[in-house]
């Protein structure tokens, strides 16, 4: 794979407490998102955070490792779905710290069963850069579920 550079923007104007900004997809232009700290700390209000984009860049390295280990073993998905819950929390000593990613993964994979899930769950997780990334100073935790075809 080549190497992966990918960029985004934020103008802010004001305080840290009182002041917002819209951060951008430099690179492709995706999305141009509101943010606040009040929306990092308390209501989001509609406005997006620092840790809700890393559980959505979790979200989508997760997914994308899955169906390809999905694949690998003969059993591409038909569909999947995949939560991400980051959590934040004060670490005595050293202050606010990215302490969990939980990621909850679901898919409908004809010709697979419950353990070869699991597994490629397993194995998705450990080939998954965010996952890695996290893991470094945080917990990942992944719960894996296999659905019934849709018929």
């Amino acid at each position: 794979m080549p190497r992966i550079v990918r960029e985004a923007d934020i103008v802010w104007e004001g305080t840290t407490a009182r002041g917002a900004g819209v951060v951008e997809a430099a690179s492709s232009g995706a999305f141009a998102l509101p943010a606040t700290i009040a929306a990092r700390v308390g209501d989001p209000e509609g406005k997006t955070s620092p840790e809700e984009l890393l559980a959505a860049a979790h979200a989508i390295c997760y997914v994308t490792s899955l169906g390809s280990e999905l694949a690998r073993a003969g059993t591409p998905p038909e569909r999947m779905h995949v939560h991400c819950t980051i959590t934040m929390d004060e670490v005595e000593g050293v202050g606010h710290r990215i302490v969990a990613s939980t990621i909850a993964a679901s898919g409908v994979v004809p010709g697979s069963d419950a353990a070869a899930f699991a597994q490629a769950a397993e194995t998705a997780d450990q080939g998954c850069p965010f996952s890695a990334l996290i893991s470094a100073s945080a917990t990942v935790t992944i719960e894996a579920s296999l659905e019934q075809g849709v018929d």
